[in-house]
């Protein structure tokens, strides 16, 4: 079975594809520099899996490290060839992916995004490991005037967060170009939530969260007494955004479906939707989640935020056709199991964690 690092491998996403991952039998080298997420997920991971914390070497290896550091990512490669089980494919998760910050803060998401790929890009041509696997965005689209949205729809981000993905789909394009040696697939996500239906994993941002489940779970639980609702006077039916919503196990799955197709074929350079393709509004979501957890949540309609657009909806029939992968679950799923890891996980992954 291929050997495969994952970079960013605590996160939210990072950590269920792990999981989808080692049952499915992969060997792999997880770093993470642990700025937005914790150690403890992958703990978890390693629970789930029914791995040996004692004995995981074999299987899942973990390295505390920023991929803009040379030596750090460079030590992994010459570790897994001395091992005689090199790198075989990378998962690249690690980033930032704030919108409200990345306005804020632009030089920085440009420094880890676009620079931190490049130096990943670079560690892997030098020990010949050419196949990737690239966590983009449907934040690429920008404001789209149509739905569902196609993998050739024009890109234009109306945000820095958006410009940074869009430029590193560009950097993986024109290396796909210089070298036929390279398999890259680009899959540009939708709006993951939801979390591992055993509970002990999920969406745990360091600070205050920024993306709508989160934020609906804090007011359930109490520990907000309000929802803000962002813009009440969208070109939507009920004048809130619509957005395509995944489940974040729909989205492993997606993950893995996307490693054995980069494995077993020849693409040079793919790029895939990952999205359920049925758009949902806030309200609907704030209704779905009271009525699913038997919980009330009481909102404000507020400003809109700077770079948010009304509808972004998926067409992930491309998807379908190349890797025969769709998505399962329900928004009640996502919902039921959004609310079974905040009611267990109260404090996230530690007690410094989100207050």
């Amino acid at each position: 079975m291929p050997r495969v690092l994952i970079t960013g491998g605590a996160g939210f996403i990072g950590s269920h594809t792990i999981a989808a991952l080692l049952e499915a039998g992969y060997d792999l080298v997880v770093i993470d520099s642990f700025v937005n997420s914790s150690e403890l997920a992958l703990q978890r991971v390693m629970e789930i899996a029914s791995l040996d914390a004692k004995n995981t070497s074999n299987r899942l290896e973990v390295t505390r490290g920023d991929i803009r550091e040379k030596s750090t990512l460079e030590k992994l490669f010459i570790n897994a060839k001395r091992q005689g089980r090199p790198l075989d494919a990378v998962i690249h998760f690690a980033g930032l992916k704030s919108v409200r910050e990345s306005v804020q803060y632009p030089l920085n998401y440009w420094d880890v995004n676009v620079n931190g790929t490049c130096c990943l890009l670079a560690m892997m041509q030098k020990y010949n490991c050419r196949s990737l696997i690239f966590s983009s965005s449907a934040t690429i689209y920008g404001d789209v005037s149509a739905v569902p949205i196609s993998e050739s729809e024009l890109i234009s981000p109306i945000n820095p967060y958006g410009n940074t993905k869009a430029a590193v789909e560009q950097i993986l394009l024109d290396l796909s170009r210089s070298d036929a040696d390279w398999k890259i697939t680009s899959l540009r996500y939708f709006n993951p939530v939801g979390a591992h239906p055993s509970g002990r994993i999920g969406e745990c941002p360091l600070g205050s969260p920024n993306n709508l489940f989160p934020l609906v779970s804090d007011v359930a639980s109490g520990r907000k007494k309000i929802l803000r609702v962002y813009g009440g006077d969208w070109p939507t039916p009920d004048k809130t955004c619509i957005r395509d919503y995944i489940h974040v196990m729909d989205l492993a799955e997606g993950h893995l479906a996307a490693l054995n197709h980069l494995i077993a074929e020849r693409t040079n350079f793919l790029v895939l939707n990952l999205g359920s393709g049925i758009g949902h509004s806030v309200l609907e979501v704030v209704n779905e989640f009271e009525k699913s957890t038997k919980t009330e949540i009481p909102y404000e309609i507020v400003d809109r935020r700077i770079g948010d657009t009304a509808i972004t909806v998926a067409d992930p029939q491309k998807a379908k056709k190349i890797l025969g992968w769709e998505t399962k679950k329900s928004l009640g799923n996502m919902c039921i199991d959004t609310w079974r890891w905040q009611k267990e996980n109260p404090n996230g992954y530690a007690s410094e964690h989100r207050q």
